[in-house]
C-alpha cells in the first residue's frame, strides 16, 4: 500500500495516518473499503473515503471527529456516520456488517458481520477490496479477486443473485464499465440481461432509480452511459415510451460539449445542475405531458421539473429570432434573462448556428448581471408617481444601456425623464 499512498495529496495522507492512530488507541481494526482502494490502485482521483471498522462505527467516528474537531452526522440504525470536514473530502465510517435481502429489489436487513461478509455484500469484485489500516503492515485484503479484475479491466458480480438482490447494480455496472473503459465479463453480462428482461429495475423504488440515473448523468461522458443503456434496451425503467435514436444521442453529445464550453469560459458564474440538462435532452423526443409524468414518477422537485420543462419551451421561432443578424443586445437580453442556466446551455446544444451561439455567449459574458445606475427611488425623485410605469421606464432604460445608446447615470436619468412624458 505504501507505493499507492505516495501518490495521495497530503491532506488524505494525514487523515489516513490519523485513522490508523485512532484504530490503535481504541483497539478497533479499521479498513479502507469500496471505491477508494479501487481508485487508489488505478491511480484515479477519489476524495471519498469509506472506512469500515470491526467494532462500533459510531464510536470510531466520534473519536476521529474529536481529533479533527469536525462535525458528525450519525445514523444509529445502520451503525454508520459521516464526518463533515468542510472541503471536498468526504469520510463515511461504518461497522463491518452483512446484509440479507428479504425480497427482490427490497432494502436489505443489516446485521453486524465479519470483514469478509462486509466485502461480500458489495456490488462488484473491484469494489470488494480493503486496505488494512491496523498494525504495522499495510496490506491489501482481496478475497474475491478484485485486483485481478482491475488489471484485466473486468466488471464482475460476486454472486449469481446480485442483480436480483439489488437491480440498481445494473446501472452501476454500466457506469463503471464506461468510466474505466472496462468490459462486463460474460457471465455477469448474461445475468444482467436476464435481470433486464425480467423487468427487475422497474421493481426498484423510483427515488432510488432517479438517484442512480443522476449519478450516470454526473459522469464525464453521460451520452455513452445512456447509449449503452439504450443498446441493452434498459431505458424502460424510466419510461416504456423512451426509445432514443441517433438525434437524441447526438443531442446528448452536444450537451456534453456545451457544458465543457461553459465551464471553460465562464468558471465564475453560479453553479447549475448539469444532470438536468442531460435529462432534458434524453426526454426531448417525448411529449410535454410524457416528460412531466416521468419527472413526477421519479420524484423530481417542482423546481427541477420546471427547469426541464423550460428547456422544452424553446421552439423554432425562438431560435430564429435569436439567430437574426438584426437582433439587438437588448432583445437578446429580454429573450434569455428569464431562462435558467440549464435552459440556456440546453439552447446552445440544440443549434449549430454560429450567430445563434454568439448571441448566447454575449449574453452570458457581457449582458447577464448588468445593472442600471438608477432605481425606483430616482424615478420618485423625478416626480413620477409609483406604479406599473416604473417597470416600463426601467426596462426601456436598460435596453438603451444594453444597446450602447447611453453609458452613464446622468444619461440614464435624462432618458427616464424623457420616457416619463411619453409612457402611460
Amino acid at each position: 500500500m505504501r507505493e499507492y499512498l505516495k501518490k495521495l495529496p497530503e491532506e488524505i495522507k494525514y487523515l489516513i495516518a490519523l485513522v490508523r492512530k485512532v484504530s490503535k488507541e481504541i483497539s478497533m481494526p479499521a479498513y479502507l473499503v469500496g471505491g477508494f482502494p479501487r481508485d487508489l490502485i488505478l491511480g484515479a482521483e477519489n476524495w471519498d473515503l469509506d472506512i469500515t471498522v470491526e467494532g462500533s462505527g459510531i464510536k470510531f467516528a466520534e473519536a476521529l471527529a474529536g481529533r479533527l474537531n469536525s462535525g458528525l452526522i450519525k445514523h444509529e440504525r445502520f451503525g454508520t456516520a459521516t464526518l463533515i470536514l468542510g472541503h471536498r473530502l468526504k469520510v463515511d465510517i461504518a461497522t463491518t456488517r452483512k446484509e440479507i435481502y428479504p425480497s427482490c429489489a427490497s432494502l436489505p436487513e443489516v446485521t453486524p458481520g465479519s470483514l469478509k461478509e462486509d466485502l461480500f455484500r458489495r456490488d462488484f469484485t473491484i469494489n470488494a477490496m480493503a486496505f488494512s489500516l491496523s498494525g504495522s503492515s499495510w496490506r491489501l485484503i482481496d478475497v474475491f479477486g478484485g485486483k485481478a479484475d482491475l488489471v484485466a479491466g473486468k466488471i464482475r458480480i460476486l454472486h449469481d443473485l446480485s442483480f436480483e438482490d439489488d437491480p440498481t447494480r445494473i446501472l452501476r455496472a454500466i457506469r463503471f464499465q464506461q468510466r474505466y473503459n472496462f468490459k462486463i465479463e460474460p457471465k455477469t453480462l448474461s445475468l444482467l440481461k436476464e435481470a433486464l428482461n425480467s423487468g427487475l429495475l422497474e421493481k426498484v423504488n423510483p427515488h432510488r432509480r432517479r438517484d442512480e440515473l443522476i449519478l450516470m448523468f454526473k459522469e464525464k461522458n453521460p451520452s455513452a452511459q445512456i447509449k449503452q443503456l439504450g443498446d441493452l434496451g434498459a431505458l424502460s425503467f424510466i419510461s416504456d415510451k423512451l426509445k432514443p435514436a441517433k438525434p437524441t444521442y447526438d443531442l446528448l453529445k452536444s450537451v456534453n460539449k456545451e457544458i465543457a464550453w461553459f465551464m471553460k469560459n465562464l468558471p465564475f458564474h453560479k453553479q447549475f445542475d448539469a444532470w438536468l440538462i442531460y435529462f432534458a435532452a434524453l426526454l426531448e423526443s417525448l411529449t410535454l405531458a410524457q416528460a412531466k409524468k416521468i419527472s413526477r414518477k421519479l420524484g423530481l422537485s417542482k423546481k427541477e421539473e420546471e427547469k426541464i420543462i423550460s428547456c422544452r419551451k424553446i421552439n423554432r421561432s425562438f431560435i430564429r429570432r435569436l439567430s437574426s443578424k438584426r437582433i439587438t443586445p437588448g432583445q437578446v437580453f429580454v429573450l434569455l434573462k428569464p431562462l435558467s442556466y440549464e435552459a440556456i446551455i440546453f439552447l446552445r446544444s440544440v443549434s449549430q448556428d454560429g450567430l445563434f451561439k454568439k448571441h448566447i455567449a454575449d449574453f452570458l459574458k457581457l449582458y447577464n448581471g448588468l445593472r442600471l445606475c438608477i432605481s425606483g427611488d430616482d424615478l420618485f425623485r423625478l416626480g413620477i408617481a409609483p406604479g406599473p410605469k416604473y417597470r416600463k421606464i426601467l426596462n426601456r432604460v436598460l435596453a438603451a444601456r444594453l444597446n450602447g445608446k447611453i453609458n452613464s447615470r446622468q444619461e440614464e436619468l435624462a432618458l427616464a425623464r424623457k420616457l416619463a412624458k411619453s409612457i402611460t
